[in-house]
């Protein structure tokens, strides 16, 4: 499904930090990740900050929107399949958890460079690509 606004962009954004927060959430039921629980407990409620200030960025920016369409960008290569995060072992998760990370970073990246026209929201999306990337580092750091 082709991304083609600035709205479009904001929703997906909150989409994917809110499906992500839920993926974490349903890690922390899983027995193979329970020495990880405090950091999967702060992934999830970083993913539901990051759900809200993509959600608050759209309400705030509406006056600023440009009706410019965007091109050439679709939700496709950011999804992933969540499902499992209940019962795969540790490795499986980490795994999972990494490559969701690396999507989300794509991701902001460019978003952040098609609606860079507005560079308020450009920097709100470049800082929760950053908040992504140091969250993909630090379950890259986890040794079993």
């Amino acid at each position: 499904m082709p991304l083609r606004n600035f709205g479009a962009i904001l929703d997906f954004a909150a989409e994917l930090e809110a499906i992500d927060a839920e993926f974490y959430k349903k890690a922390l039921t899983n027995p193979a990740a329970a020495q990880h629980k405090t950091l999967l407990e702060q992934l999830a409620a970083e993913k539901e900050k990051d759900e809200k200030l993509m959600r608050r960025t759209c309400r705030e920016s509406v006056c600023e929107m440009i009706l410019e369409p965007i091109v050439d960008f679709t939700r496709a290569p950011f999804l992933s399949d969540r499902g499992g995060a209940e019962t795969m072992n540790w490795e499986r998760l980490q795994e999972r958890a990494v490559g969701l990370e690396a999507k989300a970073v794509a991701f902001y990246a460019e978003a952040a460079e098609k609606i860079r026209a507005l560079p308020e929201v450009s920097r709100a999306l470049a800082r929760t690509r950053a908040r992504r990337a140091a969250a993909k580092q630090r379950l890259e750091a986890l040794v079993e």
